[in-house]
C-alpha cells in the first residue's frame, strides 16, 4: 500500500502513460455520436506536478486548507492531485449544502486560501466566506477577476520551475471532506493519507477493480478514486447536484461510447437508470459491476437493473459514512435470493460481512460520549445497537469540531487505537451479517416502546401502492408517539387515500416493529439530501408531521 494518496498517479504514468485518466462528454455532433476531450495518465500526473509546484512558488504552504471548488472537469482532477503532491489539504464541500450550511463549513474549516470557478468567486464575494482572511484566491475558468492568480498562470509558473515535490507521511492531512449534513450540521471529517490510500486498496480488492477499468462517475468526490485505482474516468453530462433527476440517454450514450466497466451511482440515480433500461429494452453488457451507496437501495431496483446486465454481473451496496468507507458490503445475488424476503418482514437491511482488515462491532445505543474503549461495551449477536468501526480507512477526528469528535469517538486505553460511532444502528446475525436498522437520531423513543425507522418501513413499502415511507416522532416526554408518512404518487383521491391508509394500519398492527402506529399521513415528496438525493431529511418530516397533527 502506498504511504501518500499523491503516489499513484506518477506510478501509473510511468505504467500506462498513453491510457486515458479522464474523458469529459460534451454533447452530440449531427449524427447523435458522443463528442468528448480526454486527458492521458502522463498528462494528468505531468500537469498536476506543474500545478503543485506553481502553488508552492505563489505563497502556498504545506499543511495549509485550500477551498476547492471545482465542478467535474479537468481542471478538478489537476488541481486535487496538485494539492495532494504540494502537501496542502483541499477541502471539499457539496456546494448543494445550501448557502448557510456552506458559510458554516467554510468559516468552520479555518481556510487559508481558495480555489475556484467565477461563479463560486462571486458567491465568496458577495457572501462574504471567510472575508479579509484569504492569503491566495486563484480563480479556475473565465477572466481573472480575483485573486492574484489563475488556474493558467500557476500551471505556467509550474511548468517553468525546477522545485523538487517530496511527498509527506502517511499520518500527513490529506483532505477534509464534509459529511452531507442529513442528520444535523455537516461536519468536516480529517482525512489523512493514510485513510486514503487504505480506502483505495480496499476498494479495489473488495470490487476486484483492475489497471485500465473505464468508470463513470456520477458522484464529483468518488470520481478522484478512479485515477488512484488505475481507471479511466469518464465524467458524463448531468447536473452532479440533483442525480435523481439524470438524463439516462446520457448515460446510456457514455457506457456504449466508451465500453464502460465499473458505474458509481446514488439509490436515486440507479432507480432511474434502471428503470428507463429496463422500459427501453437495453443492455448494459459492458458495465461489469454497479455500485451504488449513500442510502439503502430497494431490491426492486436491484433486480430491474440485473435485468439490463449480462448474466453474472453484480450490483454492489458498500456501507459506510464520509468518517469510514468501505466498512460492509452486500451485492445483488446476496439481497435477491437470501436476505430481501426478511427484509420484507421486519429484520432490517441486510448491509453485509465486514470489509477485511476492519474491526465492526455492536454496542448499547446511547446517547452519551464514551471516552475509553472496552470489550466490555459489545453487544451479542441479535441485538440491535450502534455500529462503531475501526481500522486504516477510519478517520480520527473532525477538524475544529472538538465536541464532534468527543461524541463520535471512542479511543483505546493506549489510545494508539480510534472506534468511530457510526450513528447506525444495526446487528448481526447468525452468519456475521450486519442487518441496518436506521439511524439513531431517527429512533422514536414514546412512553412504551422504541420503533426503529428501516424495519418498520421495510414492512410497509412491500405494499405495492407505496413509493416510499418514513416513520418520525411527534410530541415529546410521555407524549412523543411515532407517525407514519407515506410518498405514494398514484394514490391521489381522499377515498383511496383512506382505503390504502386502513390496509397499512392492519399491516402495521400485525408486527411488533410497527405495532402501535395509528397516525398515517401522505407527503407529495419527501425532503432528501443533496448530495445523493436519497437520504430521506426526517427532522423535516417530522416538523411537517407535527404541524400536520396539531
Amino acid at each position: 500500500m502506498h504511504q501518500n494518496i499523491a503516489a499513484y498517479l506518477p506510478e501509473m504514468a510511468e505504467r500506462n502513460p498513453y491510457q486515458r485518466a479522464i474523458i469529459i462528454s460534451e454533447g452530440r455532433d449531427q449524427e447523435g455520436r458522443m463528442m468528448h476531450r480526454h486527458m492521458t495518465y502522463g498528462d494528468l500526473d505531468s500537469q498536476s506536478s506543474a500545478i503543485a509546484r506553481g502553488l508552492l512558488e505563489s505563497n502556498f504552504k504545506k499543511g495549509q486548507r485550500v477551498a476547492l471548488m471545482i465542478p467535474p472537469s479537468f481542471e478538478l482532477f489537476i488541481t486535487a492531485f496538485g494539492l495532494f503532491k504540494a502537501g496542502l489539504v483541499p477541502v471539499f464541500v457539496d456546494p448543494g449544502l445550501g448557502i448557510r450550511s456552506l458559510k458554516v463549513c467554510l468559516n468552520r474549516a479555518r481556510l487559508d486560501h481558495f480555489i475556484g470557478i467565477p461563479k463560486a468567486q462571486l458567491a465568496r464575494s458577495i457572501l462574504g466566506w471567510n472575508r479579509g482572511s484569504w492569503k491566495e484566491i486563484v480563480t479556475v475558468g473565465g477572466p481573472k477577476l480575483w485573486g492574484r492568480h489563475s488556474f493558467r498562470s500557476l500551471l505556467d509558473k509550474g511548468l517553468k520551475s525546477e522545485l523538487e515535490l517530496k511527498f509527506g507521511s502517511p499520518e500527513d492531512a490529506a483532505a477534509i471532506l464534509f459529511t452531507s449534513g442529513s442528520t444535523g450540521s455537516p461536519k468536516g471529517a480529517l482525512y489523512s493519507h493514510k485513510n486514503f490510500c487504505a480506502q483505495v486498496e480496499s476498494l479495489k480488492q473488495q470490487f476486484n477493480i483492475e489497471v485500465g477499468e473505464v468508470d463513470l462517475c456520477t458522484f464529483p468526490l468518488f470520481a478522484l478514486f478512479a485515477p488512484a485505482m488505475g481507471m479511466t474516468a469518464v465524467i458524463p453530462e448531468m447536473d452532479f447536484t440533483r442525480p435523481a433527476q439524470v438524463n439516462p440517454d446520457n448515460i446510456f450514450k457514455a457506457i456504449e461510447t466508451f465500453g464502460v466497466e465499473n458505474m458509481f451511482g446514488s439509490p436515486a440515480l440507479i432507480k432511474r437508470v434502471a428503470e428507463a433500461a429496463a422500459i427501453e429494452g437495453r443492455k448494459l453488457h459492458t458495465l461489469k459491476r454497479v455500485i451504488s451507496a449513500g442510502a439503502p437501495v430497494s431490491a426492486q431496483v436491484i433486480a430491474t437493473l440485473s435485468t439490463t446486465l449480462k448474466k453474472g454481473t453484480k450490483v454492489y451496496t458498500p456501507y459506510g459514512a464520509t468518517e469510514a468507507l468501505p466498512v460492509a458490503v452486500a451485492h445483488s445475488e446476496m439481497i435477491l435470493n437470501e436476505t430481501e424476503s426478511l427484509t420484507k418482514k421486519g429484520a432490517g437491511v441486510c448491509i453485509g460481512k465486514p470489509v477485511p482488515g476492519l474491526e465492526v462491532h455492536i454496542i448499547k445505543v446511547s446517547d452519551d460520549p464514551i471516552g475509553t474503549w472496552s470489550d466490555s461495551l459489545r453487544l451479542p449477536q441479535g441485538i440491535v445497537g450502534e455500529i462503531v468501526v475501526s481500522g486504516p480507512q477510519v478517520t480520527k477526528s473532525y477538524f475544529n469540531q472538538s465536541d464532534a469528535t468527543h461524541k463520535a469517538k471512542i479511543y483505546s486505553e493506549d489510545s494508539r487505537k480510534v472506534y468511530h460511532r457510526m450513528g447506525d444502528l444495526a446487528y448481526f446475525d447468525t452468519e456475521g451479517r450486519l442487518w441496518f436498522c436506521g439511524r439513531k437520531s431517527h429512533r422514536v423513543i414514546s412512553s412504551d416502546k422504541t420503533l426503529y425507522t428501516v424495519p418498520g418501513e421495510s414492512i410497509v413499502n412491500a405494499h405495492r401502492e407505496i413509493e416510499k415511507s418514513a416513520i418520525v416522532g411527534v410530541g415529546s416526554g410521555k407524549n412523543r408517539r411515532p407517525v407514519l408518512c407515506l410518498q405514494s404518487p398514484g394514490v391521489k383521491s381522499a377515498k383511496d387515500r383512506k382505503k390504502l391508509s386502513d390496509e397499512v394500519k392492519e399491516l402495521c398492527s400485525k408486527h411488533p416493529q410497527t405495532h402501535g402506529i395509528e397516525d398515517i399521513l401522505f407527503h407529495k415528496e419527501f425532503p432528501v439530501d443533496i448530495r445523493h438525493n436519497s437520504k430521506i431529511f426526517r427532522e423535516k418530516l417530522s416538523t411537517w408531521a407535527e404541524g400536520q397533527l396539531s
